[in-house]
């Protein structure tokens, strides 16, 4: 099941992707779940099934605003976790998590505009697998650990290098819409052992990274359990697992994402997160924020 979060005539709700296009499971359970993050948090992923399978179709996927799958979550991002973005960064793969934190209103949905800011021009792309917790939990086995997860979606890291290395890594990865999550969450038993997939992000058509998941330093069960060591994790929770190498910053001459550029973050089994990147200046005279 492939569950997405989204807009539609002013009304934010969830529903299933069918062939047909995107039934509307929030109209009919809201009372109860009025997210997706709160479903989770019931364990109520059997009732939302049921209700995807009685549900209609009701929106095509592209009359829709997309928005992050859980909104609001707690999101963990790890760093260097493929050994060759590590190498490709300048630094030895690192010993234990390179773990920070990123800000809802970091993150924008599928085909939503990326933010380029008017700050800076050393804006990069960073492909990633997130990892959605259904199940919390305190000192999770890794051995276990896959039963807490919900399911996977893909994740655009995207984020500001100059800050990134001349400020702080929590400004260059917390400018306002610099990154993307999505297209929806597809369930973790339609997934399975997550070493097997494999994730590409094209820029502009034209691939820029490929890895197998399996190259993960950390694998999803590690993380699990190493966050649940420090913070009992929650429903809706978000981990986003590392890029692989080909990032822009790290190539001759830097590749910088400029503004008309599209961006596509693909992994196996879980979907295909695409987004465009437009000036924060349109942006806001389009009525997304106000300039000053």
């Amino acid at each position: 099941m492939k569950l997405a979060t989204f807009e539609v005539a002013g009304r934010v709700t969830y529903g299933a992707l069918t062939p047909g296009g995107l039934s509307d499971i929030g109209a009919h359970v809201a009372d109860r779940f009025p997210d997706l993050k709160s479903a989770l948090a019931a364990g109520a992923m059997a009732q939302l099934e049921d209700a995807a399978r009685d549900a209609a179709p009701q929106y095509a996927v592209d009359r829709v605003s997309f928005l992050p799958p859980i909104t609001q979550a707690r999101i963990f991002c790890v760093g260097r976790n493929y050994k060759a973005h590590a190498l490709e960064s300048g630094g030895a793969p690192p010993s234990f998590p390179s773990v920070f934190l990123r800000l809802a209103s970091s993150v924008v949905g599928h085909a939503q505009a990326l933010r380029l800011s008017r700050l800076s021009t050393n804006y990069d792309y960073e492909g990633e697998l997130a990892v959605v917790i259904g199940r919390g939990g305190r000192h999770i086995p890794a051995e276990r650990a896959l039963e807490h997860v919900a399911g996977y979606a893909c994740f655009n890291e995207a984020c500001y290098r100059d800050y990134q290395f001349k400020h702080s890594l929590t400004a260059g990865k917390n400018f306002a819409a610099s990154g993307a999550f999505g297209p929806w969450l597809t369930t973790a038993d339609e997934v399975g052992d997550p070493r097997g997939l494999e994730l590409t992000t094209r820029l502009n058509g034209v691939q820029v990274q490929h890895a197998a998941v399996s190259g993960l330093i950390f694998d999803v069960p590690f993380l699990i359990a190493y966050l649940s060591g420090i913070t009992p994790l929650e429903p809706g929770d978000v981990i986003v697992t590392g890029t692989p190498e080909g990032v822009g910053f790290a190539r001759t001459p830097p590749l910088w994402l400029k503004s008309g550029d599209n961006v596509e973050v693909e992994i196996s089994r879980v979907g295909a997160l695409r987004n465009h990147v437009e000036p924060e200046a349109r942006l806001d005279q389009q009525g997304g924020g106000v300039e000053t």
